[in-house]
């Protein structure tokens, strides 16, 4: 299955329906990047929400800045604060789109 990327902000209610989850494939990532099926729902979708296209190279360097400063946070937490939630929340970790 190919995808489209966008990056798109979620405006809340209404931003997706649970028809267009029936439609085609959707996902949502770190720095309002979404991942959509490439069908014309997704499409579709895609300008219903102003999304903005993006091949798949720029949606995850985009995804990688992302997580990137959420690393940058977590290091810069003093360690008696990363302690006792390690487990529950651990560093950010990078990953590839679908």
């Amino acid at each position: 299955m190919a995808n489209t990327y966008c990056v798109a902000t979620n405006t809340g209610k209404g931003f997706f329906t649970h028809q267009d989850r029936n439609a085609f494939y959707l996902s949502g990532h770190d720095a309002d990047v979404w991942v959509v099926g490439n069908n014309a729902h997704g499409v579709s979708w895609i300008n219903r929400v102003n999304g903005t296209a993006k091949v798949k190279a720029e949606a995850q360097a985009i995804v990688d800045a992302k997580v990137e400063e959420y690393q940058a946070e977590w290091d810069a937490l003093p360690e008696a604060e990363k302690a006792p939630v390690r487990e529950l929340v651990p560093r950010p970790e990078k990953y590839i789109l679908p």
